[in-house]
């Protein structure tokens, strides 16, 4: 896919809090700041024009900083576990003068997306002329089908419907099922700003015309834990030791 010029906005979005792994967007991975991976990223592709970073973690700011970056310090009434990632996104946007241009939405956790995952976003956003694009992993094992409830005396029951399991015992007979996976969020000013008439709720920041984009087990890793710090620095690890291992 051709590149679009490069004009788009990129705001990675960095809260100092988290409960599931305290300082997850200055831990180390693979070598570095975690947050210095999405930065590379957003420098790396073709389509972005300007890299902002909000957060109210000083150490991510100062990341920022030293990156060329726009630094934006999220206020508290923005930086709590409740606090949704459109309004912090809004509020970075108007900070830098609400450019008309499109915006991505990138989350400073997530060390490992594919690197045309970006440009492809945006060039679809601008193509399709859609209100948003998000990226979206295919579910594996945790299939939607195979969920089942528990009651309190521990009898299995189907989630929906009569049939346990739907009847489907084998993974690759499962229809393809999809979750958003983190990788990116690209849309335009009137989403963001809720202007498309979009129901109200948590996900109206992405508009009425929506697209998706489909990417593989493992291109992109969402960082909440001990557990998936260990495999963004692993992944990242060995990648960077094929790379100095070519010819």
């Amino acid at each position: 896919m051709t590149h679009r010029s490069r004009n788009a906005t990129a705001i990675i979005l960095a809260r100092g809090g988290s409960k599931g792994l305290p300082g997850k967007n200055h831990a180390l991975v693979a070598g570095q700041p975690c947050v210095q991976w999405t930065i590379d990223a957003a420098k790396q592709a073709h389509t972005i024009a300007q890299i902002v970073v909000s957060s109210d973690d000083p150490e991510v700011l100062e990341i920022s900083n030293q990156n060329g970056c726009t630094s934006i310090e999220r206020p508290a009434d923005l930086a709590h576990d409740t606090a949704t990632i459109d309004d912090a996104a809004r509020h970075a946007y108007q900070q830098i003068g609400s450019p008309d241009t499109p915006i991505v939405i990138l989350y400073a956790n997530v060390p490992v997306r594919p690197d045309t995952l970006i440009d492809d976003a945006v060039n679809l956003l601008v193509e399709s002329r859609a209100h948003s694009v998000q990226s979206y992993a295919r579910v594996g094992k945790h299939h939607p089908w195979w969920t089942v409830k528990l009651t309190d005396e521990n009898n299995v029951l189907p989630w929906e419907g009569d049939t346990l399991y739907h009847n489907c015992f084998r993974r690759q007979d499962l229809p393809p099922a999809h979750i958003p996976d983190g990788g990116v969020i690209a849309l335009t000013p009137d989403a963001l700003m809720l202007r498309t008439n979009a129901p109200s709720g948590p996900h109206q920041f992405l508009g009425t015309d929506r697209r998706g984009i489909e990417t593989q087990e493992g291109d992109v890793i969402d960082i909440d834990s001990r557990i998936d710090l260990l495999v963004a620095d692993a992944i990242l690890s060995e990648k960077a030791a094929s790379h100095i291992s070519q010819p």
